[in-house]
């Protein structure tokens, strides 16, 4: 067991402590941008699932099956890999010289269309929830329809997505350190690099652990009150 001291030494006085915390930092930004990102996949792809014409829901059936069968760690690689020659194949096409992609970019895009594809179902799931009638009310009012998707549909579906949306938020923290089989560092990332130059592994992953489950319950405070939020109006049981 190490002793105060040398935890004190290695953590802050070594600056591990900071680097852990910029890597935080970084997985919450990975993070918060891909979860972005895919709610606004996940909620085009379930629109297109509940109203879209026939090949286009084939095409999201498609992509939802696809991307919820293949091992993550597999789709980040392929993506990464795979995008990155598309996008610099498409560049010579056109005379212009390749590009190295941005690796935040990258992780966020990589991890926002794999999140997407289990959004989508959620979101579905949640619209499908919402009582016909409160739907079939604002039709009867001539409203538009992005008007009553932005104000009858979104905010009726929430409560019963927020749950869905709360685990997906929390696997996809998990999934942000598969970015670093990318070659970008993120939080278990510098916890590893910490491990292997002090050779103390179970310090610095016991760290990391810590982090995470800071993460986690901060999550869970954040998720609490925006469900008692969008909750405020549904019937008490």
């Amino acid at each position: 067991m190490m002793s105060l001291p040398e935890i004190s030494q290695l953590f802050v006085a070594d600056g591990w402590l900071v680097a852990l915390m910029q890597g935080a930092l970084i997985t919450l930004q990975i993070s918060a941008g891909a979860f972005v990102l895919g709610l606004g996949i996940g909620l085009v792809v379930a629109m297109i699932k509940l109203k879209g014409p026939r090949w286009l829901v084939k095409l999201a059936n498609c992509y939802t099956t696809l991307y919820r069968a293949v091992p993550e760690l597999l789709l980040i690689l392929l993506l990464y890999y795979a995008g990155t020659d598309f996008l610099n194949a498409a560049l010579a096409s056109l005379g212009q010289p390749s590009v190295q992609v941005n690796g935040f970019i990258a992780a966020v895009v990589v991890l926002g269309i794999v999140q997407g594809a289990y959004s989508a179902e959620i979101i579905r799931g949640a619209v499908q929830a919402i009582p016909f009638g409160q739907i079939e009310a604002a039709r009867s009012f001539g409203i538009e329809r992005v008007l009553l998707l932005r104000r009858v549909i979104l905010p009726s579906m929430l409560p019963y997505a927020m749950g869905g949306l709360s685990n997906l938020w929390l696997v996809l923290i998990k999934d942000s350190a598969l970015i670093s089989v990318v070659g970008y560092s993120e939080l278990l990332s510098v916890g590893k690099q910490a491990a292997g130059s002090t050779k103390h592994y179970l310090a610095f992953y016991l760290a990391v652990a810590a982090f995470y489950f800071a993460i986690t319950l901060l999550s869970n405070v954040v998720f609490q009150l925006i469900e008692r939020h969008s909750n405020r109006w549904m019937p008490k049981h």
